[in-house]
């Protein structure tokens, strides 16, 4: 999708449809709602009247030959409270235009930017939206689908120069594009993406965006002492892989620090010996999520080319039952040595994430190691869908990624680290068990 800005009154802009928010409880009485306003017959002022149109968050009304206006239609959409009105909610708006317009088999639209907040930053929160809201987990259908694209995006507006907004759309477009990346690993089967097939995936990406890249097979993995990862693995059929992507930059770095970004990469998760309930089983594709956010992160990264070392790591495994699979009962020895009874062989991310980081601490030894895990069910119980949670042994990095998940639109909200806690996963017969009880389970695993 092609992104551009276009400084004509938004009235001249030819395209396919207009789209314009209109704030909870505003009228057009002044400025380019009025204006609109008088091309359209009075056509807002009547739908305002007659309650059609308040303009709260979600609302869409969509009218054809709007009046004088060169745009062939005309999309109105509910933007909240103008004291809300956020880069969130630019980005979900668009994202609710580009989705609806789709359907009406729009190619080009506009949106008629009305509000105080940075230009440049709107305009990537628009991009971002928008592809974001036309991304389709449907690859694997053959029938019933239809190929219907959005071709442009025009911001309408006055302001800026032409090359800022040219490199906030940009930057808009690299981030939806991972993420959407990220989406497509994630929904693929899992009797296709296999650790062995995740690996190809990250190479692939590497080197058609310039990234080192290295897999460590299980043959280094045992030679280095990764008896807690393997042990997961172990009752698979298919071979566990360690991932690794090196981003160096071309300019000079600030300093020659790393950070490290891990990524869970349990490509399927049945729980092992200690087996999920068969009801939303399905659902265990998804346990590589961390895994693919990392290669998708480290894509966005060799474009965006920041002056700063980074490392991702995915540790790649199946969680499988069979003949050769770890009992519960069984004690494993991390790569720091630690011996680690396995209680529930369905606790297992943690088991797989220990021996990355150790790794990337001895062979890095990075100052900011970010960790993302599908871990775990009592998350959800705790946040629901609305916030992800964070645990950080480091109250900067903490506070620095709150503020950048707020500022993408995914919250996140801190947890407590305490030894205190260590005492629910104390073991009668290892240096430690690989889960406690019920009660602070989220805790318990990031401990």
């Amino acid at each position: 999708m092609e992104v551009k800005a276009d400084a004509r009154k938004f009235y001249e802009i030819e395209c396919d449809a207009l789209v314009v928010n209109i704030y909870e409880g505003e009228k057009p009485e002044e400025g380019a709602l009025a204006e609109l306003d008088k091309r359209s017959g009075g056509v807002i002022t009547s739908l305002i009247e007659n309650g059609e149109l308040s303009g709260k968050s979600g609302e869409t009304v969509y009218l054809h030959n709007p009046g004088d206006i060169a745009a062939k239609r005309l999309l109105l959409l509910g933007g909240g409270k103008l004291a809300d009105y956020n880069n969130d909610v630019v980005r979900r708006m668009i994202g609710t235009a580009a989705r609806f317009l789709r359907a009406k088999n729009v190619r080009k639209f506009a949106f008629l930017r009305r509000s105080q907040l940075p230009l440049g930053e709107a305009v990537q929160a628009g991009v971002e939206g928008a592809l974001l809201s036309l991304w389709d987990g449907d690859k694997y259908k053959t029938s019933e689908r239809e190929e219907k694209l959005i071709e442009q995006l025009i911001v309408a507006t006055v302001e800026g120069d032409s090359q800022s907004l040219v490199q906030s759309a940009e930057r808009g477009r690299i981030l939806a594009e991972a993420s959407n990346l990220a989406r497509s690993i994630i929904n693929e089967p899992s009797n296709f993406m296999t650790p062995t097939e995740l690996a190809r995936q990250a190479e692939e990406v590497a080197q058609k965006y310039g990234l080192e890249f290295d897999v460590l097979d299980e043959a280094r993995m045992k030679e280095l002492g990764m008896g807690a990862l393997l042990g997961v693995s172990q009752g698979s059929a298919e071979p566990a892989k360690m991932i690794v992507m090196t981003y160096t930059p071309t300019a000079e770095p600030t300093s020659n620090e790393t950070i490290a970004i891990v990524g869970k990469g349990v490509t399927f998760d049945t729980g092992g010996i200690s087996i999920k309930p068969a009801d939303g089983m399905e659902k265990m594709k998804y346990d590589m999520a961390g895994g693919a956010t990392t290669i998708a992160a480290m894509r966005a990264i060799a474009q965006l080319k920041p002056a700063v070392n980074v490392i991702g790591i995915v540790p790649a495994v199946e969680n499988m039952p069979g003949g050769r699979a770890q009992r519960p009962g069984d004690v494993v020895r991390s790569m720091a040595g630690k011996t680690i009874e396995v209680i529930n062989t369905d606790a297992e991310g943690r088991l797989v994430l220990c021996d990355a980081m150790t790794w990337v601490q001895k062979k890095y030894s990075p100052k900011v190691m970010v960790d993302l895990a599908t871990l775990t069910g009592a998350m959800i119980i705790s946040l629901g869908f609305e916030h992800g949670g964070i645990f950080s042994n480091d109250d900067d990095l903490a506070e620095s990624l709150i503020k950048a998940g707020k500022a993408a639109g995914d919250p996140l909200w801190r947890f407590p680290l305490s030894p205190a806690y260590d005492k629910l996963i104390d073991s009668p017969i290892a240096d430690i068990k690989n889960v406690g009880p019920r009660e602070a389970g989220s805790i318990t695993a990031a401990q």
